[in-house]
């Protein structure tokens, strides 16, 4: 039995949410650079050699990317034989985010009530995802989503016989509401299966998928292809001004499902794809 004490996750969160703000993760940065060379639209260059100074300046002066310091994600990887001490494993998480966000001077952007919208003032609570594997692993890894990407998301419950064509439509008519609305160009996660809720973590957590790392099944590999090219087909373009990079990348998670369902989310994240991973 391996102990892990609440006061280290507090600790280690704090600087996650932090780091998250401040610096992208590598492949995701490549990518953004990569898109400024392949970008054949002058203004649509432009708006993405801004972007990469943004980067660089947020990096130099140690301040968030955005001033959306968005609404934490966080993904518990826990094992079984890991018993945590000091407290709530919840309060611990939530409480690394307060001190996170407050300590780094981000903007704090949650309300206690969805009707009444009162602040909480530190951007409590996260919203937390557990998931429980065999041995004494504990790993972190955070999110933090802006909210102008995350209004541009989508469920839809298709019918079976819906199949690819329906997941395909699914992705292209979400992308296209989206438009300029998404802060393009864009980091697309898709999930597929489960049920109306699974599919949306799905879809979350393949934001938070290297854009490097193609799936290991093939037709979903295929399909991450496919839908990254009919997406930059659609000449939304950086910004929204046109252009052939709407999209950085597109990752697919896939669940089993009922035999009458087959659900699809589309969670939508602009260039600014916060996460950042650690284990205890």
């Amino acid at each position: 039995m391996r102990t892990v004490n609440t006061s280290d996750i507090t600790k280690k969160i704090s600087e996650m949410c932090i780091a998250a703000n401040i610096n992208l993760e590598k492949d995701v940065k490549n990518a953004l650079c990569n898109a400024a060379e392949k970008e054949d639209s002058v203004i649509g260059k432009k708006i993405l050699c801004q972007l990469k100074e943004n980067l660089e300046i947020a990096d130099n002066d140690n301040i968030p990317i955005c001033q959306d310091t968005g609404m934490t994600v966080v993904f518990l990887t826990i094992g079984q034989d890991v018993h945590v001490e000091g407290g709530s494993l919840e309060d611990a998480v939530n409480e690394g985010i307060r001190q996170g966000y407050t300590d780094g001077y981000l903007r704090k952007s949650v309300v206690s009530d969805p009707i009444e919208r009162v602040n909480t003032g530190d951007n409590t609570p996260g919203i937390i995802h557990y998931n429980i594997v065999p041995g004494d692993e504990f790993s972190i890894t955070i999110a933090p989503k802006g909210f102008g990407s995350e209004n541009m998301s989508r469920i839809e419950m298709l019918k079976p016989a819906d199949g690819i064509e329906g997941v395909k439509r699914v992705i292209i008519d979400t992308v296209k509401a989206a438009g300029p609305n998404a802060c393009p160009p864009m980091v697309i996660g898709v999930g597929i299966g489960g049920t109306f809720e699974k599919c949306a973590i799905l879809a979350k957590k393949a934001l938070t998928r290297n854009l490097d790392v193609r799936s290991d099944i093939g037709w979903v590999a295929d399909l991450e292809k496919e839908m990254l090219e009919k997406v930059n087909e659609l000449d939304i373009g950086p910004g929204g001004l046109g252009g052939k990079i709407t999209a950085l990348g597109l990752n697919i998670e896939i669940y089993p499902t009922h035999i009458a369902g087959l659900p699809v989310a589309v969670n939508i994240c602009c260039h600014v794809n916060r996460h950042i991973s650690a284990t205890l």
